[in-house]
């Protein structure tokens, strides 16, 4: 906070940078009463729930994304000379102002949904979506981990993040039963991001019964987040362990 408007720009970055998401809501509650037979309130659940996964992750794991860069600089191989495991030091080389903004422009979008929304909250209804929300940055962190897993094989890898990045904020805020069944296909079984917010958000719409999956397998999405995530973690230090230096 020492360069103030530095620090401003950041904050509102973030939040410019999901402007896009904030549009199609608008659009959608504006023009149209559902979307690939969901209604408009509950459609609004997905955004809601995939921004505020990325938020969190941003904020707390998000640094995972841009490990290329430092991979690119040398700087794994003096991370690797300290006694602090590399996974810390990746994560606290800076702090990412702009997650800031990402979480007040999810907070609210979130707070929209709820406040549309025509579902009874129940106590167990609000649990899960709490644990959707924390499966759906779980399972982001996992997808950007075993990207930083390939780039420590192979630095440009990092292009591949910026891909999946592309991919994450193009299709995670609709109902994916709106596209070709081949595309949707790849991004439940190829590219999981159909547990990312989804399927979390079919189930609390009473929704989970009409994609074409075993109702358990979508109601277990917040819990594949937190396996995708410890099994990216433990591909990260197979990896770290057979990394041999920017130069090979």
């Amino acid at each position: 906070m020492e360069y103030r408007a530095e620090f401003l720009l950041n904050i509102a970055i973030g939040a410019i940078w999901q402007v896009s998401v904030i549009v199609f809501a608008t659009v959608l509650l504006a023009r149209f009463t559902g979307m690939g037979g969901w209604d408009s309130s509950d459609v609004l659940l997905i955004p809601a729930i995939r921004m505020l996964a990325h938020g969190l992750f941003v904020l707390l794991l998000g640094r995972m994304h841009f490990i290329g860069r430092q991979i690119q600089e040398g700087r794994i191989d003096v991370y690797l000379l300290r006694p602090m495991p590399v996974h810390r030091q990746v994560q606290l080389a800076y702090f990412p102002t702009n997650a800031i903004g990402d979480l007040t422009v999810a907070a609210g979008l979130m707070v929209g949904a709820l406040s549309r929304s025509h579902l009874e909250w129940t106590a167990g209804r609000v649990s899960y979506l709490i644990a959707a929300v924390i499966g759906g940055m779980f399972l982001e962190a996992a997808l950007f981990t075993t990207m930083a897993c390939a780039a420590l094989r192979y630095p440009a890898a990092d292009y591949w993040s910026r891909w999946l990045e592309e991919l994450l904020g193009t299709f995670g805020s609709y109902p994916l039963n709106v596209l070709p069944k081949a595309v949707g296909g790849f991004l439940t079984f190829g590219l999981p991001l159909a547990f990312v917010a989804y399927f979390p958000a079919a189930v609390l719409a009473d929704n989970g019964h009409e994609l074409g999956l075993p109702y358990w397998a979508v109601a277990a999405s917040p819990l594949l987040g937190a396996l995708a995530y410890l099994g990216a973690r433990l591909l990260w230090r197979w990896s770290l362990g057979h990394y041999t230096g920017v130069n090979g």
